[in-house]
């Protein structure tokens, strides 16, 4: 991308990963990494932030300093990553007419009507949960109803973006904003994958310690869907099943003795070792916008097992290495994945979520709409 126009960037983010390790919303980062490498100048807001700080050459700012010294600085497109009310609603409300273009990424639950498309909690985690269900439901009508006369007044200036079809079906069920006010306004573009996925490649040589590996930030939230992965472990006593992710399941649930759980968060590098000591992913999902963590596993190669959902389907299509079970009878067909998959290693590698096929097409995206002759 040598010689191509600078162009400059302000990317809105509730929360933004940090120098002293707290990692959050990586993606963003991911994505604003890839677009230094392509000449776009990147500077961040992050709205929980308490002080301005650089993180891989990029700068975040707090909403203060934005106010104080950035706001009449000239940039060529403003980008809000999984919008919510709060921030950056308030935020392009009262800034939104400095900015001729604004990007919309839509990563999950800020366009998602979560009363009736979020799972229900488990058990050890409904305190309160009356009063917070009412709760929710009252503030998605908000929220929704707020979205739709927003983005339907500044639909002339916006793009909107799209982590999956599926992501895109559910803003337009959910949102109701008139799909020809927005036609040719959305791109679905899938996330991208950490690069240490796409530069390497799984180790089908060396011997394995698991079976099978489940890595989840966050083992309590029921779309995760741990129970099913224990209770897949309790059936089959003569595998040897691995759980790492930080939370309090286990303490509420009995633990099968064929299952190891590595109570911690893992970064890259560490996913990749865990993974190279196992023979098979099991990923089963209840929600997701896309999946990134699986993507990653099936783009380096080990053989992935998930559910067989609408959105996984859309974004494992081109897998070969990738196999669905059911989140209801997943027993009936596990074994005989395991085998199936396991067998058919190694696997040549699927570019679907490389930043070819992902971050480029974002910036490809950007110089499209840079380009356009005024806002029609």
């Amino acid at each position: 991308m040598e010689g191509h126009t600078i162009m400059k960037v302000l990317v809105l983010a509730t929360s933004y990963p940090r120098p002293d390790g707290y990692s959050t919303l990586q993606y963003i980062h991911s994505r604003n990494q890839l677009y230094l490498k392509h000449s776009i100048d990147v500077s961040v807001i992050a709205f929980d932030a308490d002080t301005d700080y650089k993180l891989d050459h990029i700068r975040v700012y707090t909403l203060h300093t934005y106010e104080r010294k950035i706001k009449n600085e000239q940039f060529d497109l403003l980008i809000s990553h999984a919008p919510n009310l709060r921030n950056h609603y308030k935020f392009i409300k009262e800034y939104g007419h400095l900015y001729r273009k604004i990007i919309f990424f839509f990563h999950g639950h800020e366009v998602l009507n979560t009363a009736k498309t979020y799972p229900k909690p488990y058990s050890f985690a409904k305190k309160g949960q009356v009063n917070t269900n009412i709760k929710r439901r009252v503030y998605d009508q908000f929220k929704l109803g707020v979205w739709r006369a927003f983005f339907k007044k500044i639909a002339y200036k916006s793009h909107f973006v799209f982590v999956s079809e599926w992501m895109h079906q559910m803003f337009l069920k959910f949102v109701k904003i008139d799909s020809q006010l927005i036609e040719g306004r959305t791109s679905i573009i899938y996330n991208c994958i950490g690069n240490i996925f796409e530069s390497s490649s799984y180790d089908y040589v060396t011997p394995k310690k698991y079976d099978f590996i489940t890595i989840r930030n966050n083992l309590d939230g029921s779309k995760y869907s741990i129970d099913i992965v224990t209770d897949i472990a309790k059936k089959n006593p003569s595998y040897h099943f691995c759980v790492i992710g930080k939370g309090f399941f286990y303490e509420y649930n009995h633990k099968p003795k064929n299952l190891t759980w590595i109570d911690k968060s893992l970064r890259h590098e560490e996913i990749i070792g865990y993974l190279n000591q196992s023979k098979c992913a099991l990923i089963p999902t209840r929600l997701d916008a896309q999946g990134v963590m699986a993507c990653e596993m099936a783009t380096f190669g080990i053989p992935v097992i998930t559910s067989n959902i609408d959105v996984s389907t859309e974004v494992f299509d081109e897998f070969l290495n990738v196999g669905f079970i059911s989140n209801h009878e997943q027993n009936d067909h596990v074994d005989y994945l395991f085998h199936e998959l396991v067998k058919g290693v190694p696997y040549k590698k699927n570019d679907k979520y490389f930043s070819r096929n992902t971050t480029l097409k974002e910036v490809q995206l950007f110089e499209n709409l840079i380009g356009e002759k005024g806002d029609n």
